[in-house]
């Protein structure tokens, strides 16, 4: 039986941080080789991490780049290996180096560059034109990157075509929620149809507001789940490829006779290339089973918040952070998830009561830093929002008081916790959600103030879903019923409510959802079935705020579109719609 056994290492890289990444990266080769690996893949540009964006612009970091793969093709002895850099020939390429035995045999040129969403690789690098197959272990191998494997007669079918019996993918996917099982089922269809195995490495860790989720795969040539790397976390997966098997599927599929009418147009150069003619003679350690349950919706949600605040922090140099805990369920969440992210002497809390905070808001405060076991600090605010009101109010005389009191009372609150993190070296992180980011119900300067957003792409209604899901985890209220219970309420004058400003968050979310991440129109929206009222409302204030949006610190993205990376409109804009 013909078969090939395969490593992925689904690796955290850094943006720069070279001798970091290439640790990671001698250390996988070095846990490979012990284990009798023929074949070790690593995600797309992992020597430099991924995206590297302007950087890219610089020829040192490019240069760098290529000296980091240099020091790594020399430490590859004993098995073959493909990782990810920047390949510099009269241009820059998104590339893939095959390394066998200490030597750089080969580099492969991603043909696919995105250009939409988060990714603008059309802007940095030049696609590749050829779709080499490689003989490993007397294997067919097809090596491609990311975006190459999602067309359907795209580079791995024209591999495949060309006798590749095995796919490699290197990514570097991000995260956005239910986007696991889409691609997943993705590659079951590229496997099936192309009548081959495919190991598929991505990527793991945060980079800004990205995560990366892991969930590497390999799939048999009936798209079969074969392997799995862990989500939201590294991994090494390794398992043994019968290759055979392709070899008896082709011979029952009369596709592959036929042809790929498709192939036919493009312009792509083929050719074959041999890194080693045949196996390795050494028998091979037995591998140990692996079983991974798979997280779905919240907990994927939650774990990619919690990885994507951990990787920010430490990443920038952080090591504590500061959270203004005003006794509702955002500021919960988010000092929920960062406890998770950092462990519980790396979070401080601040209450910071004014005038019109509710007695229960201060006591809810106090028993969630109880039952995080965090550090509570205690600020009234009411001396200095006093004389913020008596400095203005030779200014005000005369004109009412409105929105601008109720502003004052949360500029002072950012102005302490900043004042704690200046002092203190804490990232401030803010507590606003996806819902007040789009509508615009926050203050600029203010609750806006802070290093991280943590929750700025997580809807109103699924910070509930996330909190419920945290404390069923727990199996008892980390987060008080008493938090999750009361009336969402800023609590900047007497019996405030959040329905006082906004429509219902029930009613909210879905009208945001169509608008801000389908871009669906008023009248479509209208015509859903939702009130005419609420979806204009809702609308003009999305509109209204995007000069408030484009000042908000980053956070973690994980919707389909999130504001800043993914939706981009300009600030100075007439168009309603």
């Amino acid at each position: 039986m013909q078969r090939l056994r395969v490593g992925m290492a689904q690796i955290n890289t850094t943006v720069g941080d070279f001798t970091g990444n290439r640790r990671k990266i001698l250390g996988a080769i070095a846990e490979a080789r012990s284990l009798g690996v023929d074949l070790l893949t690593f995600p797309e540009l992992a020597i430099c991490g991924y995206p590297p964006e302007d950087l890219l612009f610089k020829p040192q970091f490019i240069k760098e780049n290529l000296l980091s793969l240099e020091k790594v093709v020399k430490d590859s002895s004993g098995l073959t290996i493909v990782v990810g850099f920047v390949d510099a020939k009269e241009d820059i390429y998104n590339a893939a180096a095959i390394i066998h035995d200490g030597k750089l045999i080969d580099v492969y040129h991603k043909m696919y560059l995105p250009n939409y969403g988060v990714f603008d690789e059309n802007r940095y690098f030049r696609a590749g034109n050829g779709c080499p197959v490689y003989s490993i272990a007397g294997v067919g191998v097809g090596v491609n990157i990311c975006e190459d494997i999602w067309y359907e007669a795209g580079p791995a079918t024209a591999q495949a075509s060309a006798g590749a019996e095995v796919i490699v993918n290197i990514s570097a996917s991000p995260y956005h929620s239910g986007r696991g099982s889409f691609r997943e089922r993705m590659l079951a269809t590229r496997a099936s149809d192309n009548v081959a195995i495919f190991v598929y490495n991505n990527l793991v860790g945060g980079q800004d507001e990205l995560v990366f989720d892991g969930n590497s795969m390999v799939l048999d040539e009936k798209g079969r789940l074969l392997a799995r790397g862990k989500q939201f976390a590294e991994d090494l997966v390794v398992t043994d490829l019968d290759v055979e098997s392709v070899f008896r599927a082709r011979l029952h599929d009369s596709r592959w006779r036929k042809g790929v009418p498709l192939l036919q147009e493009q312009p792509w150069h083929e050719r074959k290339l041999v890194v080693c003619a045949a196996p390795s003679a050494s028998l091979k350690p037995p591998l140990p089973p692996r079983e991974l349950q798979v997280n779905t919706f919240p907990g994927e949600v939650y774990d990619a918040l919690v990885l994507g605040t951990h990787d920010y922090i430490l990443k920038n140099g952080f090591e504590k952070v500061v959270i203004g805990l005003s006794g509702g369920v955002d500021s919960a969440l988010v000092a929920t998830i960062a406890v998770d992210a950092l462990g519980s002497s790396n979070v401080v809390g601040v209450t910071m009561p004014s005038r019109y905070s509710s007695p229960g808001s201060i006591s809810d405060s106090k028993r969630l830093a109880q039952n995080l076991s965090i550090r509570l600090i205690t600020i009234p605010i009411e001396p200095a929002f006093q004389a913020y009101l008596d400095m203005l109010s030779p200014v005000f005389k005369g004109a009412k008081p409105n929105v601008t009191e109720e502003n004052l009372q949360a500029r002072v609150r950012g102005n302490l916790l900043m004042a704690l993190s200046n002092k203190f070296g804490w990232l401030v992180l803010t507590t606003g959600n996806k819902s007040e980011m789009a509508t615009g119900y926050a203050t600029l300067y203010g609750d806006m103030a802070g290093g991280f957003a943590v929750i700025k792409d997580v809807p109103k209604t699924m910070v509930y879903q996330l909190v419920g899901y945290r404390n069923a985890l727990a199996g008892s209220a980390v987060i008080p019923s008493s938090i999750i219970d009361k009336p969402p309420s800023a609590e900047l004058k007497p019996e405030q409510k959040d329905i006082d400003t906004l429509p219902p968050y029930e009613l909210l979310d879905p009208v945001l959802t169509a608008y801000v991440e389908e871009d669906k129109s008023v009248e479509q929206i209208i015509a859903m079935g939702i009130d005419e009222k609420v979806v204009k409302r809702a609308a003009r204030l999305v509109d209204s705020s995007e000069y408030k949006r484009r000042q908000a610190p980053p956070g973690v993205k994980i919707t389909p579109r999130a504001f800043g990376r993914d939706r981009r409109l300009p600030i100075s804009n007439r168009f309603k719609g």
